[in-house]
């Protein structure tokens, strides 16, 4: 199954790693490690996780408070934030891939 990443979820995950190298060394190595451990299980069982909107699910990381933001179709799962359980929850929900660079 493919996977579509909107690009400002490149910038979210950016912020975090940086974020957490900040605050210990190779905390930001780990946060990427579960992320792609996240990212792995959800290619493998898009369905497993919880509804969250209409048309999403979300996929909470286990050691970071994260939650990827995904919908999938039976081809394709496109993932549209990287989202920081503490703050601005909807924030993302205007994110379309017709417009992503």
């Amino acid at each position: 199954m493919q996977i579509q990443i909107h690009s400002a979820v490149y910038d979210e995950i950016k912020a975090a790693k940086n974020w957490y190298d900040s605050q210990s060394k190779g905390l930001g190595r780990r946060f990427i490690d579960e992320l792609d451990r996240a990212m792995s299980q959800i290619r493998k069982s898009p369905d497993r996780w919880s509804p969250y909107t209409t048309d999403t699910r979300r996929f909470f990381l286990h050691r970071f408070p994260f939650a990827i933001v995904y919908s999938h179709d039976e081809q394709t799962i496109k993932t549209y934030a990287l989202m920081h359980l503490r703050r601005k929850p909807g924030y993302w929900r205007e994110r379309t891939f017709e417009n992503n660079h």
